[in-house]
């Protein structure tokens, strides 16, 4: 393939729109058994993360954070819903992982994929280290 190959003045990175369409072609991908669990998980595609979560979690930048678990885990939450709690939301931010993409020898869809699952595995209530584990073991 040549660079002549491909139309790069049309070439743009994908809108939020499209961004969420690929995230939701992510979680489509997932076993209906993992989508299942995640019935009650809204799931946020945005710019970046809000200026309060970046201070709280002590980021450096808005582009440290890829996305994010918002809510009560699984393992947390009692047999029913608890009154004035938020909704589990994950959060996917596509600038931040644009770039990350940009700096990667990986597809975007694989990344979305990586973040949506690891978030994901928030919800069910593992750890970094945990979720860091499983994948190593997956190789």
């Amino acid at each position: 393939m040549k660079a002549t190959d491909i139309e790069w003045t049309a070439a743009k990175a994908p809108s939020l729109e499209a961004f969420e369409l690929l995230a939701q072609d992510a979680f489509d991908r997932l076993p209906a058994e993992f989508r299942a669990l995640c019935a009650d998980v809204i799931f946020n595609v945005t710019e970046f993360p809000e200026g309060d979560v970046l201070k709280e979690l002590e980021a450096e930048s808005p582009f440290d954070l890829l996305g994010l678990f918002t809510g009560v885990g699984l393992p947390q939450q009692g047999f029913g819903p608890q009154t004035g709690q938020m909704p589990n939301t994950i959060h996917l931010y596509r600038r931040p992982i644009l770039d990350y993409w940009a700096e990667h020898d990986e597809s975007l869809g694989s990344i979305v994929s990586h973040v949506m699952i690891h978030e994901i595995g928030h919800h069910f209530g593992f750890s970094d280290e945990d979720m860091e584990a499983i994948e190593q073991a997956a190789g």
